[in-house]
C-alpha cells in the first residue's frame, strides 16, 4: 500500500460516507490520534479530547469512523488499536517516525514551532511553497521546508548550509529527527504550540499524499 493510499485511507476515516454532520477533525488529527494509540495500549476519550483539540462529540465520531475501519476497538480501559490499525501506523512511521518542537530560531522565527521528517523524501518539495500552504490551511503562520543532502541542512534549490551558524538548532535537530541524507524536514510555525503540530502534521501527510 503507497503511501498516496495511505493518507487517502485517513482522508476516507475522515469522511465516511452516509455521515452526514459537519466534522471537526481532519486528516492529522486522525494520524494523531493512531499515534496516541500506537504509544499507549488503551488511550481514553478525555486523552483524545486533551490532546487533540476536540469536543467529546467529535472524539466519538471519529472513534466510531475508526471503528469502522477496523482500526480500532474499546473496551472500558479505553480505545485500543486493532492489528490492522498497528500496522498501518507502523507503516507510516516507516517515512514519518520522528517529529519535535524547535525553538524560536533563524529558520523558524514563531514563538511556537513543530517539525516533522519525511525519510526519503527531499525530491518531494521544488520550492517549499505547496508545503507552506498545506500548513497555513491548518491556521500556521508560515512553514520552512529543508532537505538534508550531504550532512547538511539546506534549502530547496540552494546549497549552502543554513544552520552552518545556529549549532543549537542543528544540533537540536540531529538529535531529535536523527536526519539521513535524502530526508525532507518539515517546520510550520504557528502562536500556538498545537496549531503548529497539527499543521507540520498536515503538510506532511499532504506532501505523502501528492508525491510519490
Amino acid at each position: 500500500m503507497s503511501m498516496q493510499s495511505k493518507v487517502q485511507t485517513l482522508q476516507n476515516i475522515v469522511s465516511r460516507k452516509g455521515s452526514a454532520k459537519v466534522l471537526t477533525f481532519s486528516v492529522p488529527h486522525v494520524f494523531k490520534a493512531l499515534q496516541l494509540l500506537y504509544l499507549d495500549q488503551f488511550v481514553s476519550r478525555a486523552t483524545f479530547c486533551a490532546q487533540l483539540h476536540m469536543g467529546e462529540g467529535a472524539v466519538k465520531t471519529m472513534i466510531a469512523h475508526l471503528k469502522e475501519e477496523s482500526f480500532v476497538d474499546s473496551t472500558k480501559s479505553g480505545t485500543f488499536l486493532t492489528n490492522k490499525g498497528r500496522n498501518f501506523i507502523k507503516n507510516m512511521h516507516d517515512v514519518m517516525d520522528l517529529e519535535c518542537a524547535i525553538p524560536k530560531c533563524n529558520i523558524a522565527r514563531s514563538k511556537f514551532n513543530y517539525g516533522v521528517i519525511l525519510r526519503r523524501y527531499s525530491n518531494a518539495t521544488k520550492s517549499g511553497m505547496e508545503q507552506r500552504d498545506y500548513a497555513i490551511l491548518y491556521g500556521a503562520n508560515g512553514a520552512t521546508t529543508i532537505q538534508y543532502r550531504d550532512d547538511q541542512f539546506v534549502f530547496p534549490k540552494e546549497n549552502i548550509d543554513c544552520l552552518a551558524d545556529d549549532t543549537k538548532t542543528r544540533k537540536l535537530l540531529l538529535d531529535n529527527l536523527r536526519p539521513k541524507n535524502g530526508d525532507l524536514i518539515i517546520i510550520a510555525s504557528a502562536g500556538d504550540p498545537f496549531v503548529a503540530e497539527i499543521a507540520a502534521k498536515n503538510s506532511a501527510l499532504w506532501t505523502l499524499a501528492t508525491h510519490r
